[in-house]
């Protein structure tokens, strides 16, 4: 079988026709259907055989070349390239809009078994009495979460995960490694010169299919409560400070650093070692380039880079920025410039 991660049963028949009809995906066939009846795996374009389902997103010149050369029995790819590519005959070539989405709704619906843990709290884990835990909740290995929090339907908590002051949605997912709810760095200097901390009152209010990668810290609110709206998505290593409020489907990639009292819009992306000051607002749709250390207010829809940030906006014109940020280049025929579509 090759490289390929096994999704299928041996005796199983794929007909990714009718899988792309219920997601209702539009989508062009090249190739012949004969190899429908052998796929039974997933694998990188480089590494798959005639047994694997991939995906190539690119549409550049060297898009054809790697589509032509892969191995592999169906390739998911853009619709752009798909007649200047020979397929092989023992090949099916699918031409969608976006073959990495694409490639990840038909790669789930085909796995046979979950990755997602049973339900159930592992004895090696100290829960409060107070805690109030949904049934199907997994909790893994050496966690503990503390009196008063609150874990919604299907939420899985992994390894050595500490929760405080918290109320989690359902359908979350908290890596090994985070820790929710201690308090924020605050303090204040007396006559003396010595520090004093901030009482912290708050709670953080993490929503629903919200996912924290490993590692992670994300503070309590002091005087209000740190948010995490629906379906925000964090890479490991990143730190949400006290007080800040993430809107919804938000990708903060690893090592960001959100200082206190920040609001952050709807469906933005933040690069890799992205850092924000604190009390800023962060518009919607707007991006933060990696490595970025972001000192104003930033309107929504802009692109900021550099140290300090600023606006690039009028200078992207790169696809791979806007693949990266998991939006949608679209052309405005009447402006003539590129337009953000989420």
């Amino acid at each position: 079988m090759g490289l390929g991660i096994e999704i299928l049963a041996p005796t199983s028949n794929f007909d990714i026709e009718s899988i792309l009809a219920d997601l209702e995906v539009g989508y062009q066939i090249i190739g012949s259907r004969r190899i429908l009846k052998r796929i039974r795996s997933v694998a990188a374009i480089d590494e798959a055989t005639p047994y694997d389902l991939t995906f190539y997103s690119g549409h550049n010149n060297k898009a054809s070349t790697i589509v032509s050369n892969t191995n592999a029995g169906i390739i998911l790819c853009n619709k752009s390239i798909g007649t200047s590519i020979s397929v092989k005959p023992d090949q099916l070539l699918v031409l969608v809009d976006n073959p990495r989405l694409v490639f990840m709704h038909v790669a789930n619906r085909l796995r046979s078994i979950k990755i997602k843990r049973k339900s159930g709290i592992s004895r090696f884990s100290c829960i409060s009495d107070t805690a109030r835990i949904n049934r199907t909740c997994a909790v893994g290995n050496f966690s503990v979460i503390d009196e008063g929090c609150i874990v919604g339907k299907n939420t899985i908590i992994g390894d050595r995960v500490s929760l405080q002051n918290c109320v989690i949605g359902n359908n979350c997912i908290i890596q090994s490694g985070v820790s929710v709810g201690e308090d924020g760095f605050a303090y204040e200097r007396n006559e003396s010169l010595e520090l004093e901390a901030f009482p912290h009152f708050g709670k953080v209010i993490i929503g629903n299919n919200v996912e924290i990668s490993t590692n992670c810290s994300i503070a309590r609110g002091s005087l209000k409560d740190t948010v995490l709206h629906d379906g925000t998505k964090i890479d490991a290593l990143v730190h949400v400070a006290h007080n800040v409020n993430i809107g919804r489907n938000c990708s903060l990639t690893a090592g960001t650093i959100i200082g206190g009292s920040t609001t952050i819009g709807d469906t933005c992306w933040l690069g890799l070692n992205s850092t924000v000051k604190h009390k800023l607002q962060i518009g919607n749709k707007a991006i933060i380039g990696s490595g970025a250390s972001v000192i104003d207010n930033v309107p929504d829809e802009d692109i900021v880079a550099g140290v300090p940030a600023r606006s690039i906006k009028h200078k992207v014109n790169s696809d791979q920025l806007f693949l990266m940020a998991g939006q949608i280049k679209t052309w405005n025929k009447n402006k003539n410039t590129k337009l953000l579509h989420y």
